[in-house]
């Protein structure tokens, strides 16, 4: 996939292409490309639009909900796996800018690194058209999101989700962790089993987030 059909996924034509590529640009790309503009200004920019559009939209289709929840559903809205899962369904990744070294680690599937990604495209959207625009391209792809934290806040929770799921049967589930990779680049693998039978695994950039995706993995398979 290219930048042409990345737009096409994002729902919008930028006037200056340079920004989209700013943001597809990791910092490990920029050392070893003489100092190349990278995403990191344009991911702080972006972070901000992400809030201020996810924030409104839910004040105003919720009137009802307490401060407290609106709170809960933007955080769970914006956190690093549903801005990394995002990424995903636009299939950022083969088209990062990285580093060798981060190329040769995996980063192009790193929620960190992703998610960091998808902010500044949401970013470069807010530099390339203004505000609205920005907004229209982070609800097109945040609003289910946000509707789900609002209306269902413990649907995604997955190991809840299975503890009730194998409670029916008497059964109990455990994790086990592995990890790998230098202490500023730790990678979890978290498998979930019940009664020593392996039922999903899933990876991440902490245990919890590890076991939150071996714990959809179980769910998935039992259904």
């Amino acid at each position: 996939m290219g930048l042409e059909e990345l737009q096409d996924r994002l729902g919008h034509r930028f006037e200056d292409v340079s920004y989209l590529e700013t943001a597809l640009t990791h910092r490990s790309f920029s050392a070893e490309q003489s100092g190349s503009p990278h995403n990191e200004r344009m991911e702080f920019l972006g972070d901000a639009v992400l809030g201020l559009a996810v924030t409104r939209d839910l004040y105003v289709r919720y009137p009802d909900l307490p401060e407290g929840q609106l709170a809960k559903a933007r955080a769970s809205t914006v956190d690093r796996p549903r801005l990394a899962e995002v990424a995903e369904s636009l299939e950022v990744g083969s088209l990062l800018r990285l580093g060798k070294g981060e190329v040769t680690s995996g980063g192009r599937e790193k929620d960190s690194i992703l998610a960091d990604a998808m902010e500044a495209i949401l970013g470069a959207v807010f530099l390339d058209a203004g505000y609205e625009a920005a907004r229209d391209v982070t609800l097109a792809h945040f609003g289910s999101i946000a509707e789900e934290m609002a209306t269902d806040p413990g649907s995604r929770d997955f190991k809840t989700r299975l503890q009730e799921r194998l409670a029916v049967d008497g059964a109990l589930p455990q994790y086990l962790i592995e990890s790998s990779g230098p202490d500023h680049a730790r990678q979890f693998v978290a498998s979930v089993l019940v009664d020593g039978s392996v039922l999903g695994t899933g990876t991440g950039t902490s245990k919890k987030e590890a076991q939150q995706r071996a714990a959809a993995g179980a769910l998935q398979r039992l259904a």
